[in-house]
């Protein structure tokens, strides 16, 4: 079972620029990019159906046809994935939008565009550390996505649980 991770992205350029700063990660997680609403949940169903899990989603706020926050919301509803991280990668949502995401979406953390490579692949590592330790798995195929100092803690109290 490999963790996957959603770059739901409307503009190319952008969701080839999330990809490449999270190539670094790419040997531990899956990175599946997703260019609307419909393409993400194609690529949901794909991830479910190989066996492998949604640990989270980078999400665009301002998509066709809908948002990335009533995209969100939808996610956090689907009992399948209700593990999985949601981050809102985006520099347009007001007030309203941003509220709604952590009220109704359960939003994880917000990342405003343009972002920092660094910031980025901290925030990542973070989440998909988090769904590890709320998934109680074996953080070991995954330690090269993790964020360390944790990653280290959740070997010492998984070991210690068997």
């Amino acid at each position: 079972m490999k963790l996957s991770i959603l770059v739901l992205e409307d503009e190319p350029e952008v969701r080839a620029a999330l990809e490449r700063d999270l190539i670094e990660l790419s040997p531990a997680v899956r990175i599946e990019p997703a260019e609307d609403v419909e393409d993400a949940w194609e690529v949901i169903n794909e991830i479910l159906d190989d066996g492998d899990v949604l640990a989270l989603a980078l999400c665009d706020h301002r998509l066709p046809g809908t948002t990335g926050v009533d995209f969100m919301v939808e996610l956090a509803g689907d009992e399948q994935l209700v593990e999985t991280r949601k981050v809102l990668v985006t520099g347009q949502a007001d007030l309203e939008d941003t509220v709604r995401a952590v009220n109704d979406a359960h939003l994880d953390h917000y990342i405003s565009k343009p972002w920092k490579r660094d910031e980025l692949v901290r925030v990542v590592r973070e989440q998909i550390t988090d769904y590890v330790i709320a998934c109680g798995l074996n953080p070991l195929p995954y330690m090269s996505a993790l964020d360390q100092p944790r990653a280290l803690e959740i070997v010492r109290d998984y070991g210690r649980a068997d």
